[in-house]
């Protein structure tokens, strides 16, 4: 959501002394981004990202002095899961603790670098009339850079967290619930429930709309969380650093010298794994590349290239590079360029990796020109490893642009132009997925 945010202006209401938001997203940069915003004449309600990934939640009364504020200690910089994040606001609590509470996947938040109580009975002014309800933002800035799903406000209520999600029995992870049982008040509202769906789907028909950008439909959910580019892993800082964009799917290249590379926030030790690298810039003499690795994250920074004995990959100059060892072009790869889509298949369990152009796999006669067929492989990869996807530019002082598709159907904000087959029914790919292949999700992950 970096430019985009969602709006709603009450026509009726009044300050209130209990409400509940809840909440699931996940990060995408480390940007400040405000998640919600009650707006209008008299001030602001705001719940946000601090720069510093800290959070920051601050109140507005019209009675008091305080209707509550904190910044935590706590930093907020996993980009690879959903958080889930409740406030519970209720000033008629005898403990001033109690009035504001704070909650992060099921957990109460109690350390803050900044703390003001709420006042007792306190009312908030996030419910007055005429005041505007912000998603992912405020009226024209302060977007949140992520994905966002079942946003939850409760006017009148204070619920505990447990009414959203549950701690999973088998696994102790802390779970989605899909649909809460809980009440809404006058203007409450459930969205983002379907996808992008803005429709109310709480019994008030309290529907929003986009006030700024394009808001995108994604795979990717708080039940199936699949990859995404780690912006927060930059190979060498001093080479030149990066950042992502479109919910972590989009990055550009800015190198100096050596190489540079988006590496996928997950990984995997077994399994058959597919995703699609958009190529959608070059300039100077770049060698654009996109392929796997190996342990990337445990290598020394300094020496990570693509040349090294722990990636496979193919370039745009026609060069590969197959675990150390380069290959001309001519041999198993070709020239490449703007606008064509790099498939990767790896294969874990039987450890080879393929590559297609535009959906037409190399064979190692130098075109690329074959359906899937499993064999040949484009290379035999080392075993018992933890492989990541990865994509970039190798030449010095040049830059790559790469938009990623783990399965959101998407390249940036434009979407698949005609989807493939994929027989696992995880993630929409612009081509076929070979079969018993799947996307890098954690659903995938357990098929």
């Amino acid at each position: 959501m970096a430019s985009t945010n969602l709006s709603r202006t009450l026509s009726s209401g009044a300050a209130i002394n209990k409400f509940t938001l809840s909440m699931w997203v996940k990060r995408s940069v480390d940007t400040a981004g405000r998640l919600f915003t009650a707006t209008g004449s008299s001030g602001d309600t705001y719940f946000r990202f601090n720069g510093d990934a800290t959070m920051e939640w601050s109140g507005d009364a019209s009675n008091a002095s305080s209707a509550g504020y904190f910044i935590t200690n706590r930093k907020f910089d996993d980009y690879s899961g959903w958080y889930h994040l409740v406030i519970r606001f209720d000033s008629t609590q005898g403990s001033a603790s109690d009035r504001v509470r704070f909650y992060v996947n099921g957990v109460q938040e109690e350390s803050f670098s900044s703390y003001t109580d709420v006042n007792q009975n306190a009312v908030d002014k996030i419910n007055l009339s005429g005041n505007t309800h912000y998603i992912g933002g405020t009226v024209s800035s302060q977007y949140f850079h992520g994905l966002m799903s079942h946003v939850n406000y409760s006017d009148g209520y204070s619920y505990a967290p447990t009414e959203f999600g549950e701690t999973d029995s088998t696994t102790g992870e802390w779970k989605i619930q899909a649909s809460p049982s809980i009440s809404y008040g006058t203007n409450g509202f459930f969205i983002l429930k379907d996808g992008a769906t803005l429709t109310d789907s709480s019994p008030n028909s309290n529907n929003f709309a986009v006030a700024n950008g394009t808001l995108t439909n994604t795979e990717d959910n708080p039940s199936n969380v699949f990859a995404t580019i780690n912006g927060l892993f930059q190979p060498d800082p001093s080479n030149g650093t990066f950042s992502t964009t479109n919910g972590g799917l989009s990055f550009t290249t800015n190198i100096t010298s050596q190489s540079m590379m988006g590496v996928s926030t997950i990984g995997a030790t077994s399994g058959k794994y597919y995703a699609e690298f958009k190529l959608t810039g070059e300039s100077g003499a770049a060698r654009s590349f996109a392929g796997i690795g190996y342990n990337i994250y445990d290598q020394a920074t300094t020496s990570l290239n693509a040349d090294n004995n722990f990636m496979w990959n193919v370039c745009s100059n026609g060069v590969s590079n197959q675990g150390g060892s380069a290959q001309p072009s001519g041999n198993w790869s070709n020239l490449y360029t703007t606008n064509d889509i790099i498939s990767v298949a790896m294969d874990l369990d039987n450890n080879k990796v393929y590559f297609a152009k535009n959906g037409q796999y190399a064979d190692g006669s130098g075109n690329w020109d074959e359906a899937f067929t499993g064999s040949p492989a484009y290379a035999t990869i080392t075993a018992d490893k933890t492989y990541f996807f990865c994509a970039g530019d190798i030449a010095s002082s040049t830059n790559s642009s790469w938009t990623c598709n783990f399965g959101n159907g998407y390249f940036a904000t434009t979407a698949i132009s005609s989807e493939g087959t994929n027989a696992s029914g995880i993630g929409k790919f612009e081509y076929d997925v070979p079969a018993g292949y799947t996307a890098l999700s954690t659903k995938g992950l357990n098929l």
